[in-house]
């Protein structure tokens, strides 16, 4: 499989356009999240090494580290995204004419079902833990910067939201309703904690912007 992460801006767009089953919505959900990361990273970047943030250069020097790794862990999981797809894809094309195709096609799907959804939950994960470093950057970063990490905070939100939704999909044609019901709930507390985190940061951001 093509390294999507590879691909030009343009070269993304387009097979993200086309009927391609990869990239969908979980990996554009994580690329738009590392996106958003990346935007809280140059608050960092602008703010380290200025006389005027010295006070907090020790922070901004873990919060950048820290927004690296979730920068890295958000790129790859485009690609995991894809991965586990691919046995969705294939485990629908399974022959079901007999019950004991039905019942084969069956325990596949709900095999490669449940590694479908939780890439997405673990995209959730990683847009929640880059909302809380933002939050961080745009509190102490640099005010020349600080409508970055509004934006970053606004990315962020929508990787997390996005890729809610494609936890939903998959949960949706589980059998086991137990374990779906249990992570559609998870799923639900993440997207009400990580928006709410987003609103105060994007409300902060807002407010002294208007208010210099």
């Amino acid at each position: 499989m093509e390294k999507l992460t590879a691909l030009s801006c343009e070269e993304f767009v387009r097979v993200l356009s086309s009927a391609a089953p990869v990239p969908g919505g979980g990996g554009a959900s994580a690329l738009v999240g590392a996106i958003g990361m990346a935007l809280g990273s140059m608050v960092g970047s602008l703010t380290t090494g200025k006389k005027k943030y010295a006070a907090v250069e020790e922070d901004i020097q873990r919060l950048l580290a820290r927004s690296q790794t979730i920068q890295t862990e958000l790129l790859a999981l485009v690609m995991r995204d894809a991965e586990v797809f691919e046995p969705v894809a294939k485990a629908y094309g399974m022959p079901s004419a007999t019950d004991a195709e039905k019942t084969q096609k069956q325990q596949v799907m709900e095999k490669v079902l449940r590694e479908a959804a939780l890439v997405p939950a673990e995209i959730m994960d990683q847009c929640i833990a880059a909302l809380e470093v933002t939050a961080e950057f745009a509190q102490k970063g640099s005010a020349l910067a600080v409508s970055d990490a509004g934006v970053s905070a606004t990315a962020c939100r929508a990787g997390l939201e996005g890729a809610s939704l494609n936890v939903y999909i998959n949960t949706k044609m589980m059998k086991d309703r137990e374990f779906a019901d249990r992570l559609n709930r998870e799923t639900q507390e993440k997207v009400a904690r990580g928006a709410k985190l987003a609103e105060e940061i994007f409300t902060n951001v807002t407010q002294k912007l208007i208010n210099q």
